[in-house]
């Protein structure tokens, strides 16, 4: 019996249900809720600066430039990230042999994707914030 495309993505959907307590797409949602993953993905996909455009244009970045936009991570998370992004093939890891060897990242269509969902987060975080920190401030200071 052949299977139709449409038959195929129902099939996924019903076993990719993020509900569900064995569904694998829950490992995806944990990798990819993680901050420094959001920033990776915003850093690559062009807004390395803090302002909140909404155009930009993805890029290769060296290590380097990507640990000095993303202030405050650790070389080994850094490492960690990129190489899970690579793993899942939200982006792509290039080495060029000059002296010293040359290493960027890039994201791929895959990370594009996920970017455009990411940038929004960014974005939603940075407007809303003065508004959460009132609203913990209001919380806490009814708690005591």
């Amino acid at each position: 019996m052949t299977t139709t495309a449409a038959q195929k993505k129902d099939q996924a959907t019903i076993e990719y249900n993020a509900f569900l307590a064995v569904c694998p797409s829950r490992q995806l949602l944990d990798r990819i809720s993680d901050k420094w993953v959001v920033l990776v993905l915003c850093a690559l996909g062009g807004e390395a600066s803090s302002d909140t455009a909404v155009t930009s244009t993805p890029r290769a970045m060296r290590y380097s430039e990507l640990a000095r936009a993303l202030v405050g991570v650790s070389q080994k998370m850094l490492t960690q990230t990129l190489r899970s992004l690579e793993r899942d093939g939200l982006l792509t890891r290039t080495v060029t042999p000059t002296v010293p060897v040359t290493v960027t990242y890039e994201l791929t269509e895959l990370g594009v994707s996920l970017h455009h969902m990411t940038r929004g987060l960014r974005a939603w975080a940075q407007t809303h914030m003065a508004e959460v920190l009132a609203n913990r401030e209001t919380h806490d200071a009814a708690a005591t």
